[in-house]
């Protein structure tokens, strides 16, 4: 797997980052979806870079243009509900891809610390073939990112899987690196030191769906 950790170099996507950990400023639920979208679409943007490409022609109203454009067939696949902010600024910057959701739950049997991680619901195209992207703000323990994959099985084997995420754990990082195909790409911007008993990344910034779309039940 190669790892693409953005954040490791100074650009304005530490601001996105850093007003997403802040406990004052992260109770804003609007700017905090608007951050994860806007760290997705920097994401996105250095993604793109490692795509195919391939001239094409551009008719101007004075002339004629040959442009490198890209030319995969990406399918967009994100987790529900913290990867909703996080597809859509990747959609912002890939507007013609193909859109998948997968619905994936931590459950804590007796609220318990050990978990297991429930795949339900399914919306996907076929991915024989084409370029996975595969984006989820938090990567804990990695094994959300596991249990997807071996759910998206059956709708065929991508050429080629990018993961995009917010913040990862190194545990997780070290995971998803066992589990996933060699030639896949992680877009990360920062990885946290650890986790927390319950599985959560320290210090990182708490529970992203909750603090997007409010606390469920």
């Amino acid at each position: 797997m190669t790892i693409h950790n953005i954040g490791k170099d100074n650009s304005l996507l530490n601001r996105f980052v850093s007003e997403m950990r802040d406990v004052h400023v992260q109770k804003d639920a609007m700017r905090f979806r608007r951050n994860i979208e806007r760290i997705g679409e920097v994401l996105g943007y250095e993604m793109s870079k490692t795509l195919q490409y391939s001239d094409t022609t551009v008719q101007t109203p004075l002339g004629e243009k040959v442009m490198a454009l890209p030319q995969e067939n990406l399918v967009l696949c994100s987790i529900l509900r913290a990867g909703l902010p996080l597809h859509q600024g990747l959609l912002n910057y890939f507007d013609k891809v193909e859109n998948g959701f997968v619905s994936a739950y931590r459950e804590h049997k007796n609220n318990e610390d050990d978990f297991e991680v429930i795949v339900k619901y399914f919306a996907t195209p076929s991915l024989e073939g084409k370029v996975l992207v595969l984006s989820d703000p938090m990567l804990a323990t990695g094994k959300t990112m596991e249990n997807v994959l071996k759910a998206l099985e059956p709708y065929g084997t991508p050429a080629q899987i990018h993961i995009v995420a917010v913040i990862g754990s190194v545990i997780g990082v070290d995971y998803i690196k066992k589990v996933f195909p060699e030639n896949t790409h992680l877009w990360i911007a920062a990885v946290d030191p650890d986790i927390n008993a319950r599985g959560y990344i320290l210090p990182g910034l708490g529970d992203a769906g909750d603090l997007a779309f409010g606390i469920k039940m």
